[in-house]
């Protein structure tokens, strides 16, 4: 595995890798999943696929849904076809699902969420019946706090119950990884930024716009919500460009965070490929 904050120079170095080695690549990247939205997320060439196969790029339609699940049976598909692996990506949660799969819970109930929904006093019922999870959650993460009830709802036992029960299971798939960084992060993501609106970032908004709803989940995502605002007439284009380099700085600062959850450590990628490939 390679995981590292945005614009670290993943891809390169996964292909490069799986070159040398007769691996396949599999994109741990949320938004790569989608189809059309490729310069925004970055995405590999059809000539860079052309020299390495890759597996979880334009899997689904921006308005179809794809997660972690779905992520987990596509990596267990791939492991099982492929001796050689390069899981490369910057999700978190992808990462860590298929190393150690997902707690189990209960389905949503939306006719319960849609009630929560309407309580302005979510944060205190969680306290109530989950106090370790709402120390952990802010009062205003709606989402999770309505989660964290409508799981003990539907089996009595609290969230971070099942959490912390999860956390003794062994891991699921046996991966070995390094965190790739630069110390020239910013720039290479301000830099990076320009290049893909010489390559046609704005006329790629604007085609996905053209059939689908700019409220849709990836469409407000980090890469594509500024210049979508740009073109509904709301932002300056430098003003879009300007947020959309600033908020993937903040991500890319928020992936650095992500570092020790996932264990890993620096290295060479080479040397770890060979150690573990050497008699496959």
């Amino acid at each position: 595995m390679i995981a590292g904050p945005t614009a670290a120079g993943k891809t390169e170095l996964a292909l490069q890798i799986a070159e040398e080695f007769g691996a396949v690549v599999v994109s741990a990247d949320a938004m790569q999943v989608y189809r059309g939205m490729d310069i925004g997320t970055a995405k590999v060439s059809e000539e860079e696929r052309a020299r390495v196969p890759h597996y979880g790029i334009d899997v689904v339609a921006p308005d179809e849904r794809f997660d972690a699940a779905d992520f987990i049976a596509l990596c267990d598909r791939v492991l099982a076809e492929h001796p050689r692996v390069v899981i490369c990506g910057g999700s978190s949660l992808y990462i860590r699902s298929v190393k150690r799969g997902l707690v189990q819970t209960p389905p949503a109930d939306l006719a319960l969420r849609a009630e929560l929904a309407k309580r302005s006093d979510l944060h205190a019922r969680l306290t109530a019946i989950d106090p370790v999870l709402a120390e952990r959650l802010h009062p205003n993460d709606q989402l999770r706090i309505i989660r964290g009830i409508e799981v003990f709802e539907a089996t009595g036992i609290q969230l971070s119950e099942l959490h912390a029960a999860h956390e003794q299971q062994p891991d699921r798939v046996d991966i070995r990884g390094i965190w790739l960084d630069r110390v020239d992060l910013d720039e290479r993501i301000d830099e990076r930024v320009s290049k893909m609106m010489e390559r046609g970032y704005l006329d790629e908004v604007r085609s996905l716009l053209e059939s689908f709803e700019p409220t849709l989940k990836p469409m407000r995502s980090l890469g594509y919500r500024h210049l979508a605002e740009h073109l509904s007439g709301g932002l300056d284009l430098e003003e879009a460009v300007r947020r959309t380099q600033r908020d993937t700085r903040r991500f890319a600062r928020k992936q650095r965070t992500w570092r020790k959850h996932l264990g890993l450590d620096g290295g060479d990628a080479r040397e770890l490929a060979r150690t573990l490939w050497s008699e496959v």
